[in-house]
């Protein structure tokens, strides 16, 4: 059934207040293609959302928000290992602690990531060395215009670092309703991340004798201990992406800076945006109702719930002070609407 002036604010993480000129809640294909339809007669712009963590709503919603509540989940042992396949409504997070409290590993180091899985593959989720393309197979979306059920494997899905087609030729064309994975039966820990390592020898663990929900352990403890919950403080988790850059300027910037944050990525060396910015002054700034984390720098907050405009101007101000201090451009992870 489809709603009118829906407030939004308790479905962003973010908790900026915004309206939604029309809203739908579908738990089905039909539901979905009949939401599609009611936008396509009235020739309404769609916003789908899922847990409302990588959106920043800077003002209200002229069209059809669309909340994408479908649920279940199914676990298929095969000869390389167990395929996962969960419903886009599902939620990310109680998603990877249920495969390690099965004993299957390949999720662990996404731990405690906010929002529903069908948002993942968007954003090609990663963090701790591990992105979703590394256990991903394959997903179904519905094309927009049409209403028609579409799959896409792993090379169509052209993923990238926190990017992929959904955010490119086919932005804005498909809502995703489920996600396949592929969990290894042979597992080994992905301990290359500095501080997930560190975190694990200080409490006594070696990698021969880890265990998925083990690592998921130490994944939660390291992300709470910087991160705010957006239940306490809202906020939309990093809200940077690192910046990829070229050897030169990464040598430059390291010469310049020799305790630079940096890690190797193929040619490229991709910076932490958390460093750039904590070394620029910005940890625990505050404009107003919003400001940056006190521990996290990489972490806009909305204390005060502020509005878009002040978010996005906050992160405008950043961005254009490491631009000149550091010739770094830096692009905001979360999407801005509308």
């Amino acid at each position: 059934m489809i709603e009118t002036d829906i407030d939004l604010q308790p479905l962003n993480t973010l908790a900026i207040a915004a309206r939604a000129a029309h809203f739908a809640r579908v738990g089905n294909l039909e539901q979905l293609r009949e939401a599609l339809e009611y936008a396509r007669a009235k020739n309404l712009p769609i916003l789908p959302l899922g847990g409302g963590s990588n959106i920043v709503l800077t003002g209200d919603f002229p069209g059809l928000v669309i909340l994408v509540e479908f649920h279940g989940l199914s676990l298929d042992d095969n000869a390389d290992g167990t395929s996962l396949c969960a419903a886009a409504g599902e939620n990310w997070h109680r998603l990877v602690m249920y495969t390690v409290e099965q004993g299957l590993g390949g999720l662990e180091n996404l731990a405690l990531i906010p929002g529903k899985i069908g948002a993942a593959p968007i954003q090609n989720i990663g963090a701790y060395g591990v992105e979703l393309r590394d256990t991903f197979t394959d997903l179904q979306a519905v094309h927009i215009p049409t209403g028609e059920l579409r799959e896409f494997s792993a090379t169509d899905c052209q993923f990238g670092y926190r990017d992929s087609v959904f955010k490119g030729a086919a932005r804005d064309q498909y809502i995703i309703t489920r996600v396949r994975l592929q969990l290894p039966r042979k597992w080994s820990p992905r301990l290359d991340y500095p501080a997930l390592h560190q975190h694990l020898a200080e409490h006594g663990h070696s990698a021969a004798d880890l265990t998925p929900a083990e690592v998921a352990g130490a994944v939660i403890d390291i992300r709470n201990s910087k991160l705010p919950s957006p239940d306490d403080i809202p906020n939309a988790g990093s809200f940077f992406k690192n910046p990829l850059v070229d050897a030169d300027c990464y040598e430059g910037l390291k010469k310049a800076h020799p305790d630079l944050v940096a890690f190797a990525a193929g040619e490229q060396w991709k910076l932490a945006a958390g460093w750039l910015i904590d070394r620029a002054g910005w940890r625990g700034a505050r404009r107003n109702s919003v400001g940056v984390h006190d521990r996290q720098a990489l972490v806009l907050v909305n204390p005060g719930r502020g509005s878009g405009a002040e978010v996005t101007g906050l992160a405008e101000e950043i961005a254009a002070d490491i631009r000149a201090k550091y010739g770094v451009e830096l692009e905001p992870e979360p999407r801005y609407y509308p």
